[in-house]
């Protein structure tokens, strides 16, 4: 089984050593689809991963809402293309693409959050890697990023309140529920711009997402303090 991950030079994450790029792409590539038989090949641009016919699959975790790139990953149809949209649904990219939720700490689970029109296609894919998915609703946020989102939103309004300081809620919030980062370093790593802009999305339909004005002001400044 053929894998081709492909990711873009820029990086907008706040440190460059946390960028979700490259090694930590073809990393996390690994933690989706880790058996040995699977040969990974890493590209930097669509157009090298249409040097690849024989692919299998074709997955972009470094996916950007741009139209250039999504009109060059509609070439690689019919062949399954997962991307890491998380905030954009199938409908806004006009394209039997399937998403994935491929954020920090998403990609290494046991079941892997899917939404697709082609139910029949991952099934058959899934069962040749020997991985679990569960297939959700084409909304942004699906269902594991908008819970976490919620709590790093709540994070920011606790911290905005004064009731307690960052590494004091990420140490709370590892203990008290086991999750492997806090929800400050999860937001960091991340990149609190993708965490403000699917809140942003998400609260233009309900007023409980609205997010933290120091999110916004951080994501905006891509500072983290």
């Amino acid at each position: 089984m053929l894998k081709v991950n492909f990711a873009a030079n820029n990086c907008n994450q706040i440190h460059d050593d946390r960028c979700y790029l490259r090694d930590r792409n073809k990393e996390s590539l690994r933690a989706l689809y880790p058996a040995p038989n699977n040969q990974l090949i890493g590209v930097k641009t669509v157009d090298q991963a249409k040097g690849h016919p024989d692919a299998e699959l074709y997955i972009d975790l470094d996916f950007t809402n741009d139209t250039a790139r999504i009109l060059s990953l509609s070439g690689l149809l019919p062949k399954p293309v997962i991307v890491n949209a998380v905030t954009e649904t199938l409908e806004q990219l006009g394209y039997p693409f399937t998403r994935i939720n491929g954020w920090p700490g998403f990609p290494e689970r046991s079941v892997h959050e899917l939404v697709t029109n082609k139910p029949d296609q991952i099934k058959e894919l899934y069962t040749q890697l020997g991985r679990e998915y569960q297939i959700v609703p084409d909304t942004p946020g699906m269902i594991g990023a908008r819970i976490l989102a919620t709590i790093i939103n709540e994070a920011w309004y606790t911290w905005e309140e004064e009731v307690s300081t960052k590494e004091e809620i990420d140490t709370a919030m590892k203990l008290g529920t086991n999750y492997p980062m806090g929800p400050f370093e999860w937001g960091q790593r991340i990149g609190l711009d993708k965490i403000a802009g699917l809140l942003t999305v998400l609260g233009r339909e309900n007023e409980r997402y609205t997010p933290s004005e120091r999110l916004l002001e951080a994501a905006k400044s891509l500072k983290y303090d």
